[in-house]
């Protein structure tokens, strides 16, 4: 994002920023931020407003630890606002709530984005070190091959009462049933619509 897509003079020199958490989704908090907080955010790598009451910029978590590791920033279509994407080091709330909408925040099935973007990546730029540019270089056979193995290796695990291996074993196979989804040219968006339709008929 270019600061020259920010429209500071619009608000005094001030612009919200609202701040997403990088792997839930969830919406952490919001503040302000002006020219200065924007390129302090960038250089430091945590997340850093400017303080209206303190009249000075503040970086998150620099009294409590509670800090945010910066991500990414996207102003939004008039160049009034920004969207701040960070990781959250501990509650971002001064009550100690997980986010300041008394949210809790504790689900990561948002990372399944960031690994559906890294598996497209490994097919469209493949390279000899990757293990899913292998899979996809053996072709969809092999691919549907690898989650009937992993499908079969799960029920295995679920037999006993070992977690670890369990865990292992349904991560193994949540991850090659992905890698077989964009072999197939599929989105895993389109098997949340069938979800939702037959949710729908109920």
């Amino acid at each position: 994002m270019s600061e020259r897509s920010i429209d500071f003079k619009k608000m005094d020199g001030l612009v919200p920023a609202i701040v997403q958490d990088s792997i839930s989704g969830k919406v952490l908090m919001q503040g302000y931020m002006n020219e200065e907080a924007v390129a302090k955010t960038k250089e430091s790598g945590m997340v850093t407003f400017f303080s209206r009451s303190k009249n000075r910029l503040w970086t998150k978590g620099e009294t409590s630890g509670n800090f945010m590791e910066f991500v990414s920033m996207a102003s939004d279509c008039d160049g009034d606002a920004i969207l701040v994407k960070a990781n959250p080091k501990g509650p971002v709330c001064h009550t100690g709530a997980d986010t300041c909408f008394e949210e809790v925040n504790t689900s990561k099935t948002g990372f399944i984005d960031q690994l559906r973007a890294i598996i497209k990546d490994r097919k469209n730029n493949p390279t000899d070190k990757s293990y899913t540019a292998s899979l996809f270089a053996k072709g969809i056979n092999k691919v549907a091959q690898k989650v009937g193995e992993e499908a079969v290796e799960i029920v295995i695990e679920a037999k006993d009462d070992n977690k670890e291996l369990f865990m292992g074993e349904a991560a193994d196979l949540l991850y090659h049933y992905l890698v077989l989804l964009e072999a197939k040219g599929y989105e895993l968006d389109e098997v949340m619509d069938v979800l939702i339709d037959r949710h729908k008929k109920k």
